[in-house]
C-alpha cells in the first residue's frame, strides 16, 4: 500500500472530531476511495461503503431518499449485517455529487448522531455550488491530491528520516553531496514520467514498465474528458475543448490560456468561459494559475482571472501526451527539448498540494515570473522561478522583479536542476527537488519557507 499524508489526518478526523462530517474532495483515480476504505475498515467494526455515482447509473436506490429515515432504511437493505451506533459504524458516501440532495441532508444526519458519515466526491466544488442548502457548521471539507514528489520518494524506498536530512540542508541552505543530489535529481526526473496518479505509481513499481505505466496514463485522462461530457450540452464541448488545449497552450512562450482558440472565435474573454474554467478548477483535473500585475501581499487582493493558466493536475499526465514512450526527453539532457513546460507544471502541482493558491506575475514593461506565493511569516510576496536549463541564472524579468521598489521585495527563489545552493543579489539558487519543502499552513497562516538571508 502506497504510503499517503492524508491517511494521518484521515485517521486523526475520525478519532478526534466525532461531531463532524469530513467531505473530501479531490479528481477522481487519485487514491480518495481506497484510502477511506482502508482507514473505515481500521477503525470501525462495522464499515458502509456506497458508490452513489454507481447507483445512479443502476438500481438509483438512493435516488429519491429525501429523509434521514429513508436513507437509514435503504442502509439496511444495502447492508445485511446489522449496524451498531456512531462509535463502531462508519457509512462512506463516495460520489456524492451524484446526489446533491444528499449534501443538504448531511447537516441532519450529523445532528442526529446515529452513525458516523463521510463522503467524497469528484466535483464537490460544482455539486456545492448548486446546492440550495449548503451544511456550514456540520462539515470539514478538505482537499485530496496525487502523490507528491516526497510521497513518491516513500514509494521508491526513500525513508523519512533520510528525507527529513534533506530537509535539513534545505533549511540551513546548504547543498547536499554530489552521490544524493544526483540519487534526487534522477528520482525526480523518474516522477516527472510517472507523476502521482496511484494507479500508474503501483504499475511503476511493479515492473518499471513504462508502456504499463503510459496505459494508465492514457485511460485516466481520457476518463477525464468522458467526465467533461456529463456536464450539461451547453458547457461540456467547450470544457473538453478547454482542457485539450493545456498542453499546447502551455508549450506557448506565455503559457496562457488563448480565448480565441477554444471556438476559434475573435472577441472573446474569460468572462465567456467562467463557468467551463471553474468547472475543471473545482473537479481537480486543471490547477489554475491567476495573474498578478502590481504584486502585494496578501496576493488574493491583486489577482486577476483576464489572464489565466491552466496546468493540469498530474505531471505524468503532461509527459505522456508530450513525449509518449520516449523517456530519454527526460531522462537525457537534449538540446531541442525545452522541459520548461513539464518543470512548471511539476512545480505548480506542488505548490498546490502543499496549500498555496497559485499565482504568476505578468507586467507588459517587466515580463513574467512563474509563481508567485505568500510568505506570511514576513508579510510579503515571495517569487518562484522555475529553470530547466543550464543557464539559470539568465532571469531578467525575476532581476527587474526584485528591483522594483514599490513592491517591496526583498527576495525569491530560483529552482533548477544544479546542486548548489548559494544566495546572490536577494536571490537563492537551489535545487529543484527543494520545491517539496515549501509548505503552507493556511489554519494558523504561517509559511515554511527559509531563514532570513544575508543580501549579497
Amino acid at each position: 500500500m502506497l504510503q499517503r499524508k492524508f491517511t494521518t489526518y484521515l485517521e486523526d478526523f475520525l478519532q478526534n472530531k466525532p461531531d463532524k462530517i469530513l467531505l473530501v474532495n479531490g479528481a477522481r483515480q487519485i487514491g480518495k476511495s481506497y484510502l477511506i476504505r482502508y482507514v473505515g475498515k481500521k477503525l470501525f467494526a462495522h464499515y458502509v461503503e456506497i458508490n452513489l455515482k454507481e447507483d445512479k447509473e443502476g438500481d438509483q436506490v438512493f435516488a429519491d431518499v429525501r429523509s434521514t429515515n429513508d436513507l437509514y432504511m435503504r442502509l439496511s437493505n444495502y447492508y445485511p449485517e446489522p449496524l451498531g451506533d456512531k462509535t463502531n459504524t462508519l457509512v462512506f458516501l463516495d460520489e456524492i455529487q451524484s446526489y446533491p440532495h444528499l449534501l443538504t441532508m448531511l447537516k441532519f444526519l450529523n445532528q442526529e448522531g446515529r452513525y458516523r458519515f463521510i463522503a467524497s466526491g469528484s466535483q464537490l466544488g460544482v455539486a456545492l455550488s448548486q446546492t440550495p442548502s449548503v451544511p456550514i457548521g456540520s462539515v470539514e471539507i478538505e482537499q485530496m491530491y496525487p502523490l507528491d514528489f516526497e510521497e513518491f520518494l516513500w514509494a521508491t524506498g526513500i525513508g523519512k528520516e533520510w528525507i527529513e536530512n534533506v530537509r535539513k540542508h534545505f533549511l540551513q541552505e546548504i547543498p547536499l553531496d554530489e552521490n544524493v543530489h544526483n540519487l534526487l535529481l534522477k528520482r525526480f526526473q523518474y516522477y516527472l514520467l510517472v507523476g502521482g496518479l496511484p494507479e500508474a505509481v503501483n504499475r511503476y513499481l511493479e515492473d518499471r514498465n513504462m508502456v504499463r505505466v503510459r496505459s494508465v496514463h492514457r485511460d485516466i485522462h481520457e476518463l477525464y474528458r468522458i467526465d467533461a461530457s456529463q456536464y450539461d450540452e451547453e458547457h461540456k464541448l467547450i470544457i473538453r475543448r478547454i482542457y485539450d488545449l493545456i498542453p499546447s497552450n502551455l508549450e506557448n512562450r506565455k503559457k496562457r490560456v488563448v480565448y480565441k482558440q477554444i471556438e476559434n472565435k475573435t472577441g472573446k474573454h474569460f468572462a465567456d468561459y467562467a463557468d467551463e474554467f471553474e468547472y475543471l478548477s473545482s473537479s481537480g483535473v486543471a490547477l489554475e494559475v491567476l495573474a498578478i500585475s502590481n504584486p502585494k501581499f496578501p496576493l488574493i487582493e491583486s489577482e486577476q482571472k483576464r489572464l489565466i493558466k491552466l496546468y493540469l493536475n498530474d505531471v505524468g499526465l503532461l509527459t505522456h501526451l508530450l513525449y509518449g514512450l520516449n523517456v530519454n526527453a527526460v531522462l537525457q539532457d537534449i538540446k531541442s527539448i525545452n522541459l520548461g513546460t513539464v518543470y512548471e507544471s511539476v512545480v505548480a502541482q506542488e505548490l498546490h498540494a502543499h496549500g498555496f493558491p497559485l499565482h504568476y506575475y505578468d507586467n507588459k514593461q517587466k515580463g513574467e515570473v512563474d509563481f508567485l506565493i505568500d510568505d506570511f511569516e514576513r508579510l510579503k510576496v515571495l517569487p518562484l522561478e522555475i529553470k530547466s536549463g543550464k543557464n539559470y541564472t539568465e532571469h531578467s524579468a525575476l532581476s527587474k522583479f526584485i528591483e522594483t521598489e514599490e513592491y517591496g521585495i526583498d527576495r525569491a527563489i530560483v529552482f533548477s536542476n544544479d546542486r548548489q545552493v548559494y544566495q546572490k543579489k536577494g536571490i537563492t539558487y537551489m535545487p529543484v527537488y527543494y520545491c517539496m519543502f515549501l509548505q503552507h499552513d493556511p489554519e494558523n497562516d504561517t509559511t515554511i519557507i527559509l531563514p532570513e538571508l544575508e543580501m549579497v
